[in-house]
């Protein structure tokens, strides 16, 4: 009997815990909780004081977005791409492998997003990056059951970069490619015609010049 009572007391706490997480008149509790995830970065916050900061703990609501002409770069800066010959391929465990113009890519549907770029110890970037909206995308090629991780690839030089990422991040557009930043297509040397934009990630993980994105089951 003890054992029995002692059953239906925690179930009558577990249903009550629900009801009040379910309760609309608490939403705000569920909000603060969510908030508590991330550090709140308060408006006026200087770039250079997130160098040594982790992308994914931060929330950029306030933050100002970082003029165009003030933007740092790494790696690769040079690479020129013919929008003639250049292709977006994509590939892996898909129905429909395709392969698209840039005209094709930018006709797409498409999503805007402010997102933080953190070199450590070295830059930061805050912008507005206009680009591919990625669940779309995956839908026009149609995936195969079981899919995990995409892989991006950029450019095709002695040293590509290849970086992969879960498939969920892309789904929901943490991660994406984008072809322009601050209302203006993308500058060559942050990428041009193509790069990864990748919310929560470290720097090095945006690959540039991307030309192959294969979606994969690992």
């Amino acid at each position: 009997m003890k054992s029995r009572r002692k059953f239906l007391k925690l179930m009558a706490w577990f249903t009550m815990s629900i009801n009040l997480l379910l309760n609309p008149c608490l939403s705000f509790v569920r909000t603060v909780y969510s908030k508590t995830r991330k550090i709140i970065l308060p408006k006026g916050t200087k770039r250079e004081t997130l160098k040594s900061r982790n992308p994914r703990l931060l929330d950029t609501t306030n933050l100002e977005i970082t003029p165009l002409t003030k933007f740092d770069t790494m790696g690769l800066t040079d690479h020129v791409v013919d929008l003639k010959k250049w292709r977006l391929d994509i590939t892996g465990n898909i129905k429909e492998p395709c392969s698209l113009s840039y005209s094709q890519v930018v006709a797409l549907p498409s999503i805007e997003r402010n997102v933080l770029l953190i070199c450590p110890g070295i830059f930061v970037n805050h912008g507005k990056w206009k680009g591919v909206q990625m669940k779309s995308l995956l839908e026009k090629v149609k995936m195969e059951e079981g899919i995990t991780h995409v892989t991006f690839s950029g450019p095709i030089v002695r040293y590509e970069k290849v970086e992969r990422f879960p498939l969920e991040d892309v789904l929901s557009n943490k991660v994406f490619l984008a072809y322009a930043v601050n209302g203006e297509s993308l500058p060559q040397k942050h990428g041009y015609p193509l790069r990864v934009v990748a919310e929560g990630y470290y720097g090095d993980f945006w690959v540039k010049y991307v030309y192959n994105m294969k979606v994969e089951r690992i």
